[in-house]
């Protein structure tokens, strides 16, 4: 019987391993699952409660919903969403959720409140038409989020307080710390030309658990970054930073990630998506430990890549691997994994 227990548990671990799977509300731990959407947006969010937060969908069409779809059931044990967060009303990140929402139910939906015209203000655009099934899905509940804001979630008894704060929305941001200081790093900021699409209305939020801070700004752009930073830091530092919108240059202020300070950084480019030079450059100012990435840069006039084990996925036509990171239930430690490539490696959590 024991040597039969044994095998058992050898084969369960087996799984385990080859999987990925992590189900968060055993586990009490805070789970995040970066879903290959080729270059949208689609990251997982599971608590230590079981709760399940979503952050963007990916394109419409079959190929991101099914995704989307496969990691929170197969992978994180999910079976519906219980907030979804659709940053900002370009079709890579909210293109994919109501045909996710004919997959799985999706509870609550967290925006910037559906706008009557295209945001971006183009004139005779097929921003209307596109909008149309998002604003049709049947959820419980449709909430405007602002800065401050904190979503509803469930705690964990004996376990820090895990928090998913909205930061910015709509070019508004929250208040300063009280008694914060001038940011050092202000007079160094580079303006550029002014952003007039959507992409500036961005919903920037921090996800905590305990010390442990998570940064996931959708597709901030350069000068909205700064404001937040300068002259006073209203974001602090973090520890892990999700690359605002998709690694392009356009985005990823030097000035913000110097601020933000980040130990790791994720980026959820696409083959030929993402990965620019300049970003690149602002990465490396920070003295980043490992920067990972969900795809290889297959461009052939640019070839900024991170090291290829930090890459989910090397080839164009991939088999969408995912990255997975677990914050510890203490918020004292997070493991960021690349399942079907073996890679696994543990960071600290850093004193804030």
């Amino acid at each position: 019987m024991k040597i039969k227990s044994i095998i058992q548990s050898t084969a369960l671990a087996t799984v385990l391993l080859i999987t990925g799977f992590t189900h968060a509300k055993d586990s009490k731990t805070l789970d995040v699952y970066w879903v290959d959407v080729e270059g949208g947006g689609g990251t997982l969010i599971v608590t230590p409660a079981g709760e399940s937060i979503l952050i963007d969908t990916g394109l419409p069409g079959d190929r991101d919903p099914s995704r989307i779809h496969k990691v929170a059931t197969e992978i994180a044990g999910v079976k519906q969403i219980d907030h979804l967060i659709t940053t900002h009303f370009h079709i890579d990140h909210f293109g994919g959720a109501a045909e996710l929402e004919q997959k799985m139910p999706i509870k609550n939906v967290w925006d910037n409140g559906i706008p009557k015209r295209d945001p971006d203000g183009n004139a005779n655009s097929s921003f209307l038409l596109r909008i149309k099934p998002y604003r049709s899905m049947q959820v419980k509940k449709r909430n405007v989020i602002r800065p401050g804001i904190k979503l509803p979630l469930k705690q964990t008894e004996n376990q820090p307080e895990v928090r998913i704060q909205c930061i910015a929305a709509m070019k508004k941001f929250i208040a300063p710390p009280k008694g914060s200081s001038l940011n050092p790093l202000a007079e160094k900021v580079k303006w550029i030309k002014e952003d007039t699409s959507d992409n500036a209305n961005s919903i920037a939020v921090i996800v905590e658990l305990g010390d442990f801070r998570f940064w996931d700004g959708g597709d901030l752009t350069q000068n909205t970054e700064a404001r937040l930073v300068t002259p006073i830091n209203r974001v602090g530092t973090v520890d892990v930073y999700q690359v605002n919108h998709h690694g392009l240059d356009y985005s990823n202020n030097a000035v913000f990630i110097q601020s933000l300070n980040p130990t790791v950084s994720v980026m959820n480019n696409g083959v030929t998506k993402g990965c620019g030079a300049a970003t690149f450059a602002a990465l490396n100012s920070a003295n980043i430990k490992v920067m990972y990435q969900l795809h290889k840069n297959l461009r052939s006039d640019i070839e900024n890549n991170t090291d290829e084990k930090f890459i989910a996925n090397l080839t164009k036509d991939c088999d969408a691997h995912h990255i997975h990171m677990s914050v510890a239930p203490n918020g004292k430690k997070y493991t960021i994994n690349i399942p079907d490539r073996s890679h696994s490696r543990t960071f600290n959590t850093r004193n804030k």
